[in-house]
C-alpha cells in the first residue's frame, strides 16, 4: 500500500504543475528542433533552424516581408476574423437559442445548418467570390460562416440544460415567456454558448488563410500563401506560430471570460 499512496501522491503533485509540465513540453520540442536542424539531420528546406524563422519574424517586422510591416498585416488580419467572430455570435447565438425554444423553427432552419456545417470554406468560396465580390466583404463572410455553425448548435444544445421544474417554477411565479428566457434559460445555456464561442473563434482562425487567398494584399495568411509559393519555409513557420500565438491568446481569454461568468460548470 505505501509504494501505491507514494504513486498517488506523486500523480497528484504533477496535476498541480500543469504549468510546468506544459513549459517543459515545448522546452522539450524546441531541443529537438535545435538537435535535427543543427546536425542537418533533416533540410532547411522542410525545417529551417529556429534562427532562420527568427530572423523572418524581425524582417517582418520590419517591412522586409511583403513590403508592408507585420503589424499591419496583424491588424489586417485581426479585424477580419474579430468582425466575423462578433458578427457570428450576435446572430449565431440569438438563432441557437431560438430554435432551441421552437421546434418549428429548428424544424426550418436545421436542415440548411447541419447541411453546410461539416462542408469547407474552400468548397464554398468561389460562390462566395461570385456573389460577393473579392472585397473585404466576402473575407469576412467566409470565416462568419464558420464560425456561425458552431455557436448556434452550441446554443441550441444548451437551451435543454435549463430543468423543467426551473422553468414551470419561474411560470408558476408571474414570469413572462421572455423573463424565462433571460432568466432561466439563458443562464443555463451560458456554458455551452461560451464552449461555443471558443469552438467558433478557433474555426475562425483556422479558416483566415483561405478568406485571405482572396485578393488579399496584406494580412497573416497572405503573407504565408505568398511565402510558400516561393519556398520560403521560415516565413511559413513565422506566419504559422503568430496565427498560434494569437488564437491562443484569444482562447485564454475566452476561458477567463468563462471563469468569470459561469463559475458554478464542473462544481456542480
Amino acid at each position: 500500500m505505501v509504494p501505491l499512496n507514494r504513486l498517488r501522491r506523486r500523480m497528484q503533485g504533477f496535476r498541480s504543475q500543469p504549468a510546468l509540465i506544459s513549459m517543459a513540453a515545448i522546452l522539450a520540442a524546441l531541443a529537438l528542433w535545435a538537435a535535427l536542424t543543427g546536425q542537418g539531420v533533416v533540410k532547411p528546406l522542410f525545417l529551417p533552424k529556429i534562427g532562420t524563422v527568427f530572423q523572418a519574424f524581425l524582417d517582418a517586422v520590419d517591412g522586409q516581408i511583403d513590403g508592408a510591416p507585420l503589424t499591419e498585416h496583424i491588424a489586417m488580419s485581426l479585424l477580419r476574423v474579430v468582425s466575423a467572430f462578433l458578427l457570428a455570435a450576435l446572430i449565431g447565438i440569438p438563432v441557437g437559442l431560438a430554435t432551441g425554444l421552437s421546434p418549428s423553427l429548428r424544424a426550418a432552419l436545421d436542415p440548411f445548418i447541419e447541411f453546410y456545417r461539416p462542408l469547407p470554406p474552400l468548397a464554398y468560396l468561389p460562390l462566395v467570390i461570385i456573389w460577393f465580390g473579392i472585397g473585404e466583404t466576402s473575407k469576412i463572410l467566409l470565416i462568419f460562416f464558420a464560425c456561425f455553425a458552431p455557436v448556434a448548435l452550441a446554443a441550441r444544445a444548451g437551451v435543454t440544460a435549463a430543468a423543467a421544474d426551473q422553468v414551470n417554477a419561474a411560470r408558476a411565479l408571474g414570469a413572462s415567456r421572455w423573463q424565462v428566457v433571460v432568466h432561466v434559460v439563458l443562464p443555463a445555456a451560458l456554458p455551452d454558448i461560451l464552449v461555443g464561442l471558443r469552438i467558433g473563434m478557433g474555426v475562425g482562425w483556422t479558416t483566415l488563410v483561405a478568406a485571405e487567398m482572396v485578393a488579399a494584399s496584406t494580412g497573416i495568411g497572405q503573407m504565408v500563401l505568398n511565402a510558400s509559393n516561393f519556398l520560403r519555409t521560415d516565413i511559413v513557420l513565422m506566419g504559422i506560430f503568430v496565427i498560434g500565438a494569437f488564437a491562443a491568446l484569444f482562447e485564454f481569454g475566452m476561458r477567463w471570460l468563462e471563469r468569470r461568468l459561469v463559475p458554478w460548470k464542473g462544481k456542480v
